[in-house]
């Protein structure tokens, strides 16, 4: 198939950018959007034109560097995929297709669609991992974990930080996010010890950086994998208790 792109191009962050059509032939429509995108920097390359800068790594839905505006929606039309598991059978021959990087103050443009997410790094560096000492590390089945808390800390360990929630949601906020690294840490016995500073060092460090959740909840809408909103609460609840311990005032029931 042959398609029209319109294609964000920003030659750096203090650089002002502008969406330019490029006409890319011979799509197959069993390739992924990012073969799709290399296809049309192999015609650029060859034509002697500068390629469009993206970024893309394991393009199986993991790692959540391919992240882009696809039409005005995170990840493209596709529910519950990642941009690297867009394929073209979603479009038709002599479609327009406008792709744009997110949308988000927390997240500059580097170049064309690549953004800086490093605002997600400080998060998870001001707590999102276990660091009490314990000794030798224990067998692997040495702690039970109950199923229905293994199943409900699996939902949040599933993200992978592509920051789709970021870009859909109009206040620019990062609580998605930020409480699935939470939570999937503080529902298992081994972050039992840091639950109270790991969540109010994440919160706070991602009210320095993101906008904050009115609860239109396009965050869940846009994420690949559908994560559950109902973590936020749980992030909430944990927070408030938190900074009133830190406050010295007790335990909160």
């Amino acid at each position: 198939m042959d398609l029209t792109l319109r294609i964000w191009r920003q030659d750096g962050p203090e650089s002002p950018g502008g969406f330019v059509t490029y006409q890319v032939t011979g799509v197959s429509a069993d390739a992924s959007f990012l073969e799709m995108l290399d296809l049309l920097n192999e015609q650029l390359t060859e034509a002697g034109d500068e390629p469009v800068v993206f970024e893309s790594d394991c393009r199986e839905g993991i790692c959540g560097t391919c992240g882009l505006m696809v039409d005005g929606k995170p990840h493209g039309p596709w529910e519950a995929a990642a941009v690297c598991q867009l394929h073209m059978r979603a479009y038709a021959d002599g479609d327009m297709i406008t792709v744009e990087p997110w949308r988000a103050d927390a997240f500059p443009v580097i170049r064309d669609l690549v953004v800086d997410r490093s605002p997600f790094d400080r998060i998870i560096e001001a707590g999102g991992y276990i660091s009490v000492p314990t000794g030798a590390a224990p067998d692997a089945n040495a702690i039970p974990v109950a199923k229905e808390t293994a199943d409900e800390a699996f939902e949040g360990a599933v993200c992978i930080g592509c920051g789709a929630c970021v870009a859909a949601c109009p206040n620019g906020a990062a609580q998605l996010f930020t409480a699935a690294k939470i939570a999937h840490l503080n529902l298992l016995p081994q972050g039992q010890p840091e639950r109270d500073a790991r969540t109010a060092d994440m919160v706070d460090t991602m009210e320095q950086f993101f906008g904050s959740c009115t609860n239109h909840a396009e965050c869940q809408a846009a994420c690949p994998k559908n994560i559950s909103i109902d973590l936020i609460a749980m992030m909430n609840r944990d927070y408030a208790r938190a900074k009133l311990r830190r406050r010295g005032g007790g335990a909160m029931t």
